[in-house]
């Protein structure tokens, strides 16, 4: 097996050089601007590679004769995501085409999840306002080298351990294939090794495609485990960029900004535009975080309903209260401004 994960590595590296190439023909750039936390025109789109690798797995699963039936909705919704976003990082798509896009998508994977039925109508709209919110939050945060592929695989990692199930109880343990996880991490590594990257030296970013790509490839993940589980509180591994995400908007709301315009007000972006910290130190900063909060609900939480919910009130009630306290104090302190 671990032969062909070697070949499969391989040829995500071909691929995505492939697109490297073809991306520098047509000119598939990143200009920078006022909002950017770079200064370098940088190619643009490499996150394609996450989708190719859920293709790749697809394909070496029908080469091993196994039945991919149930996941055949959920890649067609992936390529359906990232045609869109590929197209929308090459050419301005409308808003509404995105959205109508998203939701089709998410009805798709909730099918491969066994979600769609009637009598759960409301699961369903529940899970779509969490997913669509967890993918677009993705896509907000994807501004500085190295986040997308150090945080990426702070999720994959405890996924993963979870499958394994050794140090987990068998109820959650192989809620997906162990082959799905490692083709998602592999695709993730090969963009690292062109993205992650001091500020300005980074080969390729990922684009809509790629950041959007990542998120619905671990949401459907995380959405097996939850529903094996019957556990909504394995959202926890996604908590750090939750907490950021949301009260960044709040944040803007207080501040009567539009929400609808690029804005340096996320967490990671004071860190990396007004502390000047490097771009790699917050990527890491943000991986070590999710680390933390993930394996400590796995190893040091107990196996309850009751623990597993005061945990992840008081992981986010902590993420939330240093959130508030670094931008109340930290960054206004290094401006010399009051807060607002």
């Amino acid at each position: 097996m671990w032969i062909t994960y070697l070949m499969m590595l391989v040829l995500l590296l071909v691929l995505e050089l492939v697109y490297i190439k073809v991306a520098e023909r047509l000119n598939i750039v990143d200009e920078p601007n006022e909002r950017s936390s770079h200064s370098a025109v940088v190619l643009r789109g490499g996150g394609v590679i996450f989708t190719l690798s859920m293709i790749a797995w697809a394909l070496m699963l029908l080469v091993q004769e196994q039945d991919i039936s149930m996941f055949v909705p959920f890649l067609c919704g992936l390529l359906l995501m990232a045609g869109v976003n590929l197209w929308d990082d090459l050419n301005y798509v409308p808003a509404w085409i995105r959205i109508l896009a998203q939701v089709t998508t998410m009805v798709l994977m909730f099918w491969s999840l066994g979600l769609i039925h009637w009598e759960m109508w409301w699961i369903v709209l529940i899970a779509l306002v969490v997913c669509g919110g967890a993918v677009n939050i993705f896509n907000f945060m994807d501004g500085i080298n190295g986040m997308t592929v150090g945080y990426s695989l702070a999720v994959l990692v405890p996924l993963l351990i979870i499958d394994n199930g050794q140090w987990t109880i068998d109820n959650s343990s192989g809620f997906i294939e162990t082959s799905y996880l490692m083709m998602a991490a592999m695709g993730i590594l090969v963009f690292g090794y062109f993205n992650f990257r001091p500020k300005d030296q980074a080969l390729c970013f990922s684009g809509d495609v790629g950041s959007i790509g990542i998120a619905f490839i671990l949401l459907f993940a995380i959405g097996r485990l939850i529903v094996k589980t019957q556990d909504v509180t394995y959202l926890i591994l996604l908590l750090v960029y939750g907490v950021d995400g949301c009260l960044t908007i709040v944040h803007r709301l207080l501040l009567r900004e539009n929400l609808r315009k690029a804005h340096r007000k996320h967490a990671y972006q004071l860190m990396a535009n007004e502390l000047k910290m490097g771009h790699l130190k917050v990527s890491l900063l943000y991986m070590a975080l999710q680390l933390v909060v993930s394996l400590g609900f796995i190893f040091l939480c107990p196996n309850t309903p009751t623990a597993h919910w005061w945990y992840l009130i008081g992981a986010s009630l902590i993420l939330c209260l240093a959130y508030v306290a670094f931008v109340r104090c930290k960054v206004y302190n290094v401006k010399g401004l009051e807060p607002r």
